[in-house]
């Protein structure tokens, strides 16, 4: 199954240069925050509005070293995947810029 995860391209790029990528959520909430498909626009719309140079991490989840929870961390009732660990860079399918 693939996972998303929104962010900017210079931290994508810090990632590459380091080996791995460890989102500040990672650290604040213990998960690094994802969403399927379906909820990348509403993502980009509510979390991302105005920012610009961010890309789109398609993520294998059955790459991944990390475990991956399904939650709702809103209260809205909507799940949405989390990694609790850093993301290994072999499980990133595709990046792509968010327009």
């Amino acid at each position: 199954m693939i996972i998303y995860h929104i962010t900017p391209l210079n931290t994508w790029r810090e990632a590459l240069e380091f080996g791995s990528y460890s989102a500040d959520s990672l650290e604040k909430d213990g998960f690094i925050h994802c969403c399927t498909k379906d909820q990348t626009d509403e993502i980009l719309k509510t979390w991302f509005q105005g920012e610009s140079d961010l890309v789109l991490l398609e993520i294998d989840q059955t790459l991944l070293s990390a475990e991956v929870k399904y939650e709702d961390s809103h209260g809205s009732g909507e799940l949405f995947p989390h990694i609790y660990g850093p993301l290994n860079l072999d499980a990133v399918m595709r990046v792509t810029v968010c327009a």
